[in-house]
């Protein structure tokens, strides 16, 4: 099953893989209203810059698909449109999606729709292009040897189209026989290390340990990692670059060690019409999802909480940024 495809049954719908549900059970969910995957995206049924970035694209033909069936007027078109692209505000792949295909919808739906595929298709491409190059990269600063690499949050298929981005660098690596294990931080609050990313890596066949988010600084100043891979939501042209919250502290604990932090990323991930970082809008979620787990109470009722979904880790801890096209070494002043 594909994390995101789109089906023309029933008059055109758009099939996800419930990634709330795993790693206990592999769901589909069959999305036939613009409203029901704002719902998706918003509660992380799917999740990951360059899946966001298809289901922007997919969305807006959606869109037009129910209004060339029910006669919605330009106005509820428009009001559609604002919706799926402010779903998730850090995540820039979304706005990004839905303005790819924008210029294209006085030519209906099909264009659109045409357009959207070819964006999901290219995303499969520039994954394995991510992969190969930050691969070189890693072989060429510390060496053709096994490597120990530690992960923040999901960065592999289940956030793409299929193979990743970070993690496809680690697939990249495992098929040279270059990893030693993967050390995948649970990244709390919603456990996308554990519940996904140990998923894939089981799956592929690829040396795997999980450790709490709190125990990232101790592996690191103990010696028992050589690099590390994050994804990112969005990317300042600085080098800046907004991740599922944690990556800071861990950027921060391997530039104290002189462990190579690396943010693997598609170019459309980088916005350019920002400077830094500190003009990233920072998503802001639910106390349930740091109060709860799995629906269990794990804190008193009425308890408060800090609950940032991104921080953003400044390109000074960052040794480069590699994207589909060319690796950015940030940290030596780089500009994207």
């Amino acid at each position: 099953m594909r994390t995101i495809s789109w089906s023309e049954a029933g008059g055109g719908s758009i099939h996800l893989l419930d990634q709330t549900k795993l790693p206990l059970s592999v769901e589909e969910l069959v999305i036939t209203r613009p409203a029901e995957l704002v719902t998706a995206i918003q509660r992380l049924c799917i999740r990951g810059a360059p899946a966001l970035g298809v289901a922007g694209a997919l969305g807006v033909a959606l869109i037009l698909k129910n209004s060339e069936r029910e006669g919605w007027s330009t106005a509820l078109i428009e009001r559609e449109i604002f919706a799926l692209r402010n779903a998730r505000p850090t995540a820039v792949n979304l706005a990004w999606g839905v303005s790819e295909v924008e210029p294209l919808i006085s030519k209906g739906s099909n264009e659109v729709l045409q357009r959207a595929l070819e964006i999901a298709a290219k995303d499969a491409v520039s994954c394995r292009e991510m992969g190969r190059l930050g691969a070189d990269f890693l072989v060429e600063i510390l060496g053709n040897r096994k490597l120990r690499i530690l992960t923040h949050c999901n960065t592999g298929a289940l956030a793409t189209t299929e193979w990743g981005t970070a993690l496809g660098v680690v697939q990249e690596l495992h098929s040279r026989g270059l990893i030693e294990e993967v050390l995948a931080d649970e990244t709390r609050p919603l456990l996308q290390g554990s519940r996904l990313t140990a998923w894939e890596l089981q799956k592929a066949g690829i040396p795997y340990r999980i450790l709490p988010d709190g125990a990232a600084a101790s592996a690191l100043f103990s010696g028992l990692i050589d690099a590390v891979l994050i994804g990112a939501d969005r990317i300042a042209r600085n080098g800046d670059s907004a991740n599922k919250i944690g990556s800071l502290g861990v950027a921060v604990s391997a530039n104290q060690v002189g462990v190579p932090f690396l943010v693997i990323a598609p170019e459309s991930t980088v916005d350019r019409s920002i400077a830094t970082g500190n003009e990233i809008e920072i998503e802001f979620r639910g106390d349930d999802e740091v109060t709860q787990i799995a629906g269990v109470q794990t804190a008193p009722f009425g308890s408060r909480t800090y609950n940032p979904a991104f921080d953003v880790t400044p390109a000074r801890y960052i040794k480069a940024v590699v994207t589909d096209e060319k690796v950015y070494e940030v940290s030596s002043g780089v500009s994207l």
